[in-house]
């Protein structure tokens, strides 16, 4: 979760006070881990 808008001179859009931020850089390799509810949907670069 992140708080606060986007720099509008960054070209970001998002004028919601609080927001959720993606991350994206899930490479491939040790360690790249994304869970929902507890149960991993993407390890090392791949959808389980």
């Amino acid at each position: 979760m992140a708080l606060g808008r986007s720099y509008p001179e960054t070209g970001g859009k998002n004028e919601s006070a609080v927001h959720w931020d993606m991350i994206c850089d899930l490479r491939r390799g040790p360690g790249g881990r994304l869970t929902a509810d507890g149960v991993a949907v993407l390890e090392d670069g791949r959808f389980t």
